[in-house]
């Protein structure tokens, strides 16, 4: 199943904010719905896009 534009979205926002928290904020999203978003869109790109604390 393709990246669904949403989920690009998510990621595009936590990089340039370095922050699922204001990624969140700027999409009107919780920080752990970012969080899955992001967590989805590396399960199916089979790779790791942020390195997390």
């Amino acid at each position: 199943m393709p990246a669904s534009l949403d989920l690009l979205r998510g990621f595009e926002s936590a990089a340039r904010h370095l922050s699922f928290t204001r990624a969140g904020a700027e999409l009107f999203l919780t920080q752990s719905a970012v969080s899955r978003q992001v967590q989805t869109l590396e399960e199916q790109l089979g790779v790791k896009l942020f390195q997390r604390r």
